[in-house]
Formats: C-alpha cells, sequence, structure tokens
C-alpha cells in the first residue's frame, strides 16, 4: 500500500485547476451503455474510482478509449453481458449505476451490493423501488437480481429520499422509457444536473433541471456525441481549505460561481476569505480566520444538507479548516453516521475537537498540529487528514492513500507544484520505495 510522507509548515502558493466532478463523471459513463453509438466524455478525471468503472464496463463488452489524458470514447455498441464483476463491483458504490442502463439495453442484470466509502449505512432501497416503479422485478435473494424484459415504462414516482445515485439511476431508467415520467423529491446536485445535459444530448426532454421535480419525455436515445464534465465543486472546497489551513494565497482556476454559493457562505462563517474573478476563485494568504459567532455570540454551525446546502463530502474539509480558525463552530454531519469518526486523528495531532456522538463535533481552534503517522478511512477524510498534515509542524505519513486518489487525481503531484513537501513511498516484496515530486 502507498503512504504518503508530509513534511508540513509550508506556504504555498500559484495556482490550481480543479478536475472533472467525479460524481459526475460516474453516471456519465453508466449513461453510455443507453446507446449503441459512441459518446465522447470531456474533463474526464484520471482517478481510481473512474479507472475502476472503465474497467468493470470493459469486462461486459463496452469499448473505452482515452483519445488524450481526460478525454474518453465509450462504444457501447458490443455490450456481450449483463453481470458485472462482482469483485470489481463490489469495490465502488458507483458500480449499482449500472442499474438502470443494463437493464434498458439488456432487459436484465445481476449486481452484488455496492462498495465504497465506509461512512455509515449508505441504503438502496431507494433505487430499487423507483426501478420497480418503472416496471423492473427484483430479486434480493443474494446479490441483486433485476429484470424488465420489455423495457422499462413511465410512471409518476416519489423518492422516499433525495438520494443523488438513485436519482441518476431513475433518470437513466426514465430516459429509455416511452413517455413522460414524473421524478419527485429528486436530488439537484450539480452532477446530477450534468446528467440530465448528456441524456438531453441523447434525445430525452428533460424539464425542471435543478429542481427537485423532474419531469423526463423519454423512449429513442441515441449517441453520437460530445458531453463536458463541470469542474469538481467539491475538489474547489478542497483547495479553499487547503490554502486557509496552510496560510497561502492560491487561485482556484476555472470554477462555477453557481455551484459555489453555500460553499463559499460556509467557509466565510469559519473565517476564510475568497474572492471571484470571473471564472477563477482567489484564496488571499494574508487572513487570519475568525469564526464567525451567530447573533447575540451564539456559537454557528456548519451543517450539511441535499442541494442547495452545504455538500456533505464537504464536512471533513471544514473540521479541519475550522481547527485553525479562531473560535468555536458546531460540525453537523447529518447523513452518515460514521463519516466524522476520523477526528480521532486530528485529536491525535493536537486539534482540540469534541466529538459529541456520531454526527456531532465541536471544534475550537486555532490549535497548532504536530505530525503524526495517520491512516485514510475514506476518500474526503484522507483528503482532510492531509490538509492537516500540511497544517502541521513536522512530518506526517498518511498510510492508505489508494483512498484519496479514488476520488483526487495526482494530488501530491499538484500540491507539491504549489510548493507542498510530499513524498509517494510504496512498500511491496518488503522493501520501501520513494517518490519525491
Amino acid at each position: 500500500m502507498a503512504e504518503l510522507i508530509v513534511r508540513g509548515g509550508n506556504r504555498l502558493s500559484g495556482s490550481i485547476t480543479p478536475s472533472g466532478n467525479k460524481n459526475e463523471a460516474l453516471p456519465a459513463l453508466a449513461a453510455c451503455l443507453l446507446v449503441s453509438k459512441p459518446v465522447v466524455l470531456r474533463n474526464m478525471p484520471r482517478i481510481g474510482d473512474v479507472l475502476r468503472m472503465v474497467e468493470i464496463v470493459r469486462g461486459i463488452g463496452v469499448e473505452v478509449e482515452w483519445l488524450d489524458e481526460h478525454t474518453m470514447k465509450i462504444d457501447a455498441s458490443g455490450i456481450s453481458g449483463n453481470e458485472p464483476d462482482p469483485d470489481l463491483c463490489s469495490r465502488i458504490r458507483a458500480s449499482f449505476l449500472l442499474a438502470g442502463p443494463l437493464l434498458a439495453r439488456k432487459g436484465a442484470v445481476v449486481l452484488p451490493r455496492p462498495g465504497g466509502d465506509r461512512i455509515g449505512r449508505r441504503r438502496i432501497d431507494t433505487h430499487l423501488l423507483a426501478l420497480s416503479a418503472l416496471g423492473a422485478r427484483i430479486d434480493v435473494s443474494s446479490n441483486y437480481s433485476l429484470v424488465a424484459e420489455n423495457g422499462f415504462m413511465p410512471a409518476e414516482i416519489f423518492l422516499d429520499e433525495a438520494s443523488v445515485m438513485a436519482t441518476e439511476n431513475t433518470l437513466m431508467a426514465a430516459a429509455s422509457a416511452p413517455g413522460e415520467t414524473v421524478i419527485y423529491n429528486s436530488a439537484s446536485e450539480p452532477h446530477v444536473q450534468g446528467l440530465c445535459r448528456l441524456l438531453s444530448g441523447m434525445g430525452a426532454a428533460i424539464d425542471g433541471i435543478g429542481s427537485n421535480v423532474l419531469r423526463v419525455q423519454g423512449g429513442s436515445l441515441d449517441g453520437g456525441i460530445e458531453h463536458t464534465i463541470s469542474p469538481d465543486h467539491i475538489e474547489i472546497g478542497s483547495f479553499i481549505g487547503l490554502a486557509a489551513v496552510t496560510r497561502s494565497e492560491l487561485t482556484v482556476n476555472g470554477v462555477r460561481p453557481e455551484h459555489l454559493r453555500k460553499i463559499l457562505m460556509d467557509f466565510r462563517r469559519i473565517g476564510v476569505r475568497t474572492i471571484l474573478k470571473g471564472n477563477d476563485l482567489l484564496i488571499p494568504g494574508d487572513q487570519t480566520p475568525e469564526i464567525q459567532a451567530d447573533l447575540g455570540g451564539a456559537i454557528p454551525k456548519i451543517d450539511d444538507a441535499p442541494w442547495p446546502g452545504f455538500p456533505a463530502d464537504l464536512t471533513s474539509i471544514a473540521l479541519v479548516t475550522a481547527s485553525q480558525s479562531n473560535g468555536t463552530v458546531l460540525i453537523h454531519e447529518k447523513m452518515f453516521e460514521s463519516r466524522l469518526f476520523f477526528v480521532d486523528r486530528l485529536i491525535s495531532m493536537g486539534a482540540r475537537i469534541v466529538l459529541c456522538d456520531p454526527h456531532r463535533a465541536l471544534v475550537v481552534g486555532p490549535t497548532p498540529l504536530v505530525g503524526a503517522t495517520l491512516a485514510s478511512p475514506d476518500i474526503r477524510a484522507g483528503m482532510a487528514l492531509l490538509l492537516a498534515a500540511l497544517a502541521a509542524k513536522g512530518e506526517s505519513r498518511i498510510q492508505n492513500v489508494e483512498q484519496i486518489d479514488r476520488g483526487y487525481e495526482k494530488i501530491e503531484e499538484r500540491l507539491v507544484a504549489l510548493g507542498a513537501s510530499i513524498e509517494k513511498v510504496k512498500d511491496w516484496d518488503g522493501k520501501e520505495r520513494r517518490k519525491k515530486f
């Protein structure tokens, strides 16, 4: 397994460009299985989860060609199977996004329980209920066996939770169903909007993009199109936190300001000032972050919520950032009951954090951090620990960095280009080998 050796305390400077949105890239790749003509996807992040998804679809006969570093052509005309490799699928949660497209193309699919980050219970009931409403028969006695011999039929569907992936699976299934499907209580995150635009390019008519009610006129879909993945607003939020904890001036190039409204608002609440210059975002380096108390001096709260609320995937980053800001803030992670369990690593580095319960942490800052040996439990906590290591005095070792690589492309190389001191270590056959960037 790979490790990062991080020597903290350096101020960084320069500009960085966000990768394509991981959570748009994965459903976009799945949606290409709906059509028999090639689709070109641009700004695809070359990250672990995307590479694994490519491996899965290649295993069922889909041709995937990288045209350049971040452009991919997908040809699903020769799909030969409907049972993707169970071992690969069990390692990535996005594998369940193949349910809708494979049912539409093959009439049946067998999928194992999906993998992904262990941040709490992540139910797939909403997927199954929606696909069932569209006409699929489901057997969950062992793996998930779904059948829709005659394809999908339009329906009115109220999702029992505003699940992003369930909305995406429902959208892909509805796009193949002849007639109008209405999806109530749908998710509306930027990556869901991106999938809607891709499906619209394939021939579906979708009304209500960006809202919680989607009307989909489905039926005949076609490929032969190109689609560009949006910049990853979660990665942009991570870079805001990076600049804040290292007291660095950084510019994030090519952002979508409309995707950042709540993110910028809540970082401002924990004292981080940002400046939008067109589609570039400047984080000044001359800041002394001060947490803004609520009216009457009450302790403020950062809590995640479905879009357009603060993204759950930035909770870990906000928590580390708050540990280096002056004041007290309550971090309330409403959605996943295990995401905050990484705070014990931060406490070992010197952070003053009280884990009130699985969903709430009280953060008192600023506190000097010291280097430590850490393990990355999931993508976002891994990135948060990397930020803490870069802010800390001394050397840190971050283990299990494959978790970070699943969601952040070549992150150590990109941060070294800004002035960070990071080495990547790989250990196999009992030997340590180092790569310094």
